[in-house]
């Protein structure tokens, strides 16, 4: 490649003496210092290395070592511009290029209304094939993305009175597909990549089926993102790789709320294609019996709660059933379904104790009641309540009063194991 480039040199400044004819920043810098011009280097998917040969990782050091001795703090370069799928890589403590502004999924800035098609370019597009804008809509769009404020409407975004940065984008190929063809449907195409992903979710690499199934019933996950290293193949959780998602576009982030969604109803038939397998089948499964749980809580209903505890406990593993805080871990994994519509705090330092676990609806879920939960160990569901009480736990709530449901679960493990008194489980629940 340098040998080509310099090549192109040669036959543009054929009066400029060059020291090599292997070595392209030599060249470059041969350049300017006779012509007094910078260079402009374009790089097309730059990202190909790590993609194209993920496990190569001697190859891609060389080649982000070549990068960096090419384009950082050089002043016969004016610009770098490259476009890939990845951000920058990352390795070690620091990065290798990190002189460089990105604009991505996640952060897309000034780049955000050109990410995609806009909802008035998809109906002005829509008028013009004659295509049902509704179909459309629900097909290709949710992807949303933001860009930088406005120094003049900096104040109205700090008040909640602006949100003009906020874009709602379409994905480009598939309403040009849908266009062109007239037919609207799944034009999605699949990457290889996705499928070394999928690997990971089916072996539930860190709890990623249960994150994938409530994301496919419309819920969304707060993530971190930071921990990724932006490449295809260094995962420290299951947060990297919901990151790589976003950026291979299977995923839409809300950047202002941190938090992980599926955008629309094509990339939702590609999840569902992906979870076809049998392995699947106790995830969504418990899946369904958490949303239950949930559902007879907010109905106030002690006995289904109790049951469903319990049964919820059983799955398990013997781990949760070793003291309060294994209880409490069997408790979150009961009520994940919780985390479409909330807020999951642990812990909560109500002044006078901690409550066990509360849940805050979420924005768009604000008619929901708060949850708060208190856990009891070989005492009573009774006990429970009255601590909750006795601390005013509910004064730190002060914003929910009037919708809080407190709910009260305890583990007996001294009750004998045959009927009918095996249930371990005790539940009450009261509206405050």
């Amino acid at each position: 490649m340098q040998k080509i480039v310099i090549r192109d040199f040669k036959r543009a400044y054929p009066d400029v003496e060059l020291m090599s004819d292997t070595d392209l920043i030599q060249t470059i810098d041969d350049v300017y210092t006779a012509k007094d011009r910078q260079a402009v280097i374009v790089i097309d998917e730059w990202d190909a290395v790590f993609r194209e040969r993920p496990d190569d990782k001697d190859g891609q050091t060389e080649y982000l070592d070549y990068l960096r001795d090419l384009l950082k703090d050089n002043r016969h370069v004016a610009l770098a511009y490259m476009t890939g799928i990845l951000p920058i890589k990352k390795y070690g403590q620091h990065s290798a290029l990190n002189m460089f502004t990105e604009y991505s999924m996640m952060a897309p800035r000034q780049l955000a209304p050109y990410t995609g098609f806009t909802e008035e370019e998809v109906k002005a597009l829509s008028k013009k094939y004659d295509m049902d804008f509704g179909d459309i809509s629900n097909w290709y769009d949710g992807y949303l993305v933001s860009d930088c404020i406005p120094p003049e409407k900096r104040e109205e975004y700090r008040e909640g009175k602006y949100d003009g940065h906020r874009f709602s984008i379409y994905s480009p190929l598939s309403v040009v597909e849908s266009m062109t063809t007239g037919v609207i449907k799944d034009y999605w195409n699949k990457t290889e990549t996705y499928e070394a992903l999928a690997e990971y979710i089916r072996k539930d690499y860190d709890g990623l089926k249960d994150a994938v199934a409530l994301l496919m019933d419309g819920g969304r996950l707060p993530i971190d993102t930071s921990t990724y290293q932006n490449d295809m193949t260094t995962f420290s959780g299951r947060d990297d790789v919901l990151s790589l998602l976003i950026h291979l576009g299977y995923l839409g982030y809300d950047d202002e709320r941190g938090k992980v969604f599926i955008p629309n109803r094509e990339i939702l038939d590609e999840f569902k294609t992906s979870t076809k397998g049998r392995e699947w089948v106790s995830t969504f499964k418990a899946f369904e019996t958490s949303l239950e749980l949930l559902e007879a809580t907010w109905n106030g209903d002690e006995e289904k709660v109790a049951e469903l505890v319990e049964d919820a406990h059983n799955h398990a593993g013997n781990m949760t059933y070793n003291d309060e805080a294994a209880l409490s871990y069997g408790i979150q994994l009961a009520y994940y379904a919780a985390r479409k519509y909330y807020t999951t705090i642990l812990e909560l330092d109500t002044g006078k104790g901690y409550a066990d676990m509360v849940y805050l609806p979420a924005p768009q879920y604000a008619e929901k009641p708060a949850l708060l939960i208190e856990l009891k160990y070989g005492h009573s569901a009774e006990l429970a309540m009255d601590q909750i009480r006795r601390q005013k736990y509910l004064d730190r709530l002060e914003h929910y009063k009037g919708n809080i449901l407190v709910v009260g679960i305890n583990y007996d493990r001294e009750l004998p194991a045959d009927p009918p008194e095996y249930k371990h489980h005790s539940c009450r629940i009261e509206r405050c």
